[in-house]
């Protein structure tokens, strides 16, 4: 599961937009970030995404992607003119096709490598998702996984919440802030919809003779939407945006997205073991019945301006023990991260080097996070000042030293947890869950 949010003027504190996103899945799922430069192809050449092939594009752009290792498609990204996109799994009443068409997940790439504009994003998901649907097995280890799709759009100028169910579907633009989380938001305002929406309701029974429609009630299936706890995990987000617009001279600044990010909904000391459904917005997985596919396995934060937009992304799970990132998508882009992430654990990998640190630290929560928590917090408060003054000469050897700093810094916080001994472990479900994912993966001992 997963949580987007943007934030628009005058909610943002510098006039920019700010996006973020949490691409929740299984803690096994490794997610690769990568940067694929603009290409031009023949007339008639074909691609093949996750399960499907469709006609290439004679042009595309460059994309910056976090991408679950095993799909074509993406969780999230951005492209060189300053689209932004991230995607949510919703769960709606109509047939969930279990038959290789494109994912959500295809679908934002495709949209990130065609289009110029949020409104020319949403054209394309809307375009694709007519000629060839959507649907197939989502899931990494669950193959039964199957989902519709949200998703939340953003450019330096506008942002658009796009809602489906099946192929019909209904798209609103963003005023002041917008939030989603796996499920249907959409009621009766919207600005644009697939032409049979009203007819699909009224001919499901779902829209009644004298009714209003409402997207979001005719459309939601009731169980997934109340077990994924994702009303509990937009109202917090909203919440927290909303707090920072009514701090007098505030507004919502990069650091506040990457702080919502890492958000165990106001819980201190936070106990990862100690919930059942997946109600924080930095989520950690925790058993196989209702937190599985429930692992924070990678986060980005878009500032979004005229003057050029810059991007944070953390490579890793779980943003409150990694550390984000500045990229901008001209020139060189990404330094040398390691070899691509995997099924199984590999220590050359950036974001299995990562999870390494991270599942020790879920050994004994509370006092671990604790220790890295002030080097995390200057380092990235570092970063953003630089980041904010660097010129174009300078802002690729950021980027550089930014991933090599904290490589370092996360060896450094391994070898202390060498030397401390364990003051509150986890609940026997939570360690018996962990236990048995490191053996799947390969995790060193």
């Amino acid at each position: 599961m997963c949580d987007t949010f943007v934030a628009l003027p005058p909610f943002t504190s510098d006039g920019s937009v700010i996006f973020g996103k949490n691409s929740d899945r299984e803690p096994n799922e490794a997610q690769v970030l990568e940067y694929h430069p603009p290409a031009e192809y023949p007339k008639g050449r074909r691609l093949r995404c996750t399960y499907l092939g469709i006609p290439q594009a004679r042009r595309t752009h460059g994309v910056l992607l976090s991408r679950p290792f095993w799909m074509w498609g993406a969780e999230m990204g951005a492209n060189e003119r300053g689209v932004v996109i991230g995607n949510e799994a919703v769960f709606t009443r109509l047939p969930r096709p279990k038959d290789e068409r494109l994912t959500g997940m295809d679908l934002l790439r495709l949209a990130l490598e065609r289009s110029a504009s949020a409104q020319g994003a949403l054209e394309t998901i809307v375009s694709l998702l007519a000629d060839h649907g959507q649907g197939g097995p989502c899931g990494y280890t669950d193959k039964s996984l199957t989902y519709h799709n949200s998703f939340l759009i953003a450019d330096p100028g506008e942002a658009w919440v796009l809602e489906t169910a099946g192929q019909v579907w209904a798209a609103a633009r963003v005023r002041g802030r917008y939030a989603i989380s796996n499920g249907l938001t959409i009621g009766e305002a919207y600005d644009e919809s697939h032409p049979q929406l009203l007819e699909t309701a009224r001919r499901r029974g779902w829209l009644k003779t004298g009714q209003t429609f409402h997207f979001a009630r005719c459309f939601s299936d009731w169980f997934y939407t109340t077990f994924t706890a994702c009303r509990k995990r937009r109202s917090r987000a909203e919440q927290l945006l909303d707090q920072k617009r009514s701090e007098e001279g505030s507004g919502v600044s990069v650091a506040d997205a990457m702080a919502i990010l890492r958000d165990h909904g106001g819980q201190k000391p936070y106990q990862p073991d100690a919930h059942l459904l997946m109600g924080h917005l930095c989520a950690h997985s925790a058993n196989g019945l209702a937190r599985h596919a429930a692992q924070s396995t990678g986060s980005l934060v878009a500032h979004l301006a005229e003057e050029g937009s810059l991007y944070w992304a953390t490579g890793t799970s779980a943003p409150c023990t990694g550390v984000f990132k500045p990229i901008w998508l001209e020139g060189q882009v990404l330094p040398e991260l390691g070899s691509a992430p995997g099924a199984r654990y590999n220590p050359r990998s950036l974001w299995w080097r990562h999870e390494n640190l991270h599942r020790r630290i879920l050994q004994d929560y509370p006092t671990r996070s604790a220790v890295i928590r002030k080097e995390q917090a200057d380092l990235e408060e570092e970063l953003r000042v630089r980041a904010s003054a660097a010129s174009r000469r300078r802002r690729f050897p950021l980027t550089e030293e930014a991933f090599r700093r904290a490589q370092e810094a996360e060896a450094r916080w391994l070898e202390t947890f060498d030397g401390m001994a364990v003051q509150r472990r986890p609940g026997l479900v939570f360690q018996s869950y962990w236990n048995a994912q490191n053996r799947a993966a390969g995790m060193p001992s």
